[in-house]
């Protein structure tokens, strides 16, 4: 499996919707790739946050990057105070959950 995360900032007093529009737009977008296994938003300050999402591979994990910064340029801009930012694409050495 491979994990990416993406940084987002948005404007203040935005977060909540701006998360509400991930949710509901593009979430279903990664969700129909091949591949697609779990998706996360954490919010890490008042106006930022991480996605992380994980994929079986490398390459539909780079896709999916590829489909969400396709996504944030017409849809997101209005929350953004900063650039989408792709923190890292990895391989998930180690995996426990509940």
């Amino acid at each position: 499996m491979y994990l990416t995360i993406r940084r987002l900032k948005v404007q203040p007093g935005l977060l909540d919707e701006a998360v509400r529009l991930v949710e509901h737009e593009m979430v279903p977008i990664l969700c129909s790739l091949p591949g697609f296994v779990e998706y996360e938003v954490v919010q890490i300050g008042e106006n930022e946050g991480l996605t992380i999402s994980i994929f079986e591979t490398q390459e539909q994990a780079e896709e999916s990057n590829t489909r969400a910064a396709e996504w944030v340029k017409p849809r997101f801009a209005q929350f953004a105070a900063g650039p989408h930012e792709i923190v890292a694409v990895g391989e998930v050495r180690f995996r426990e959950a509940r």
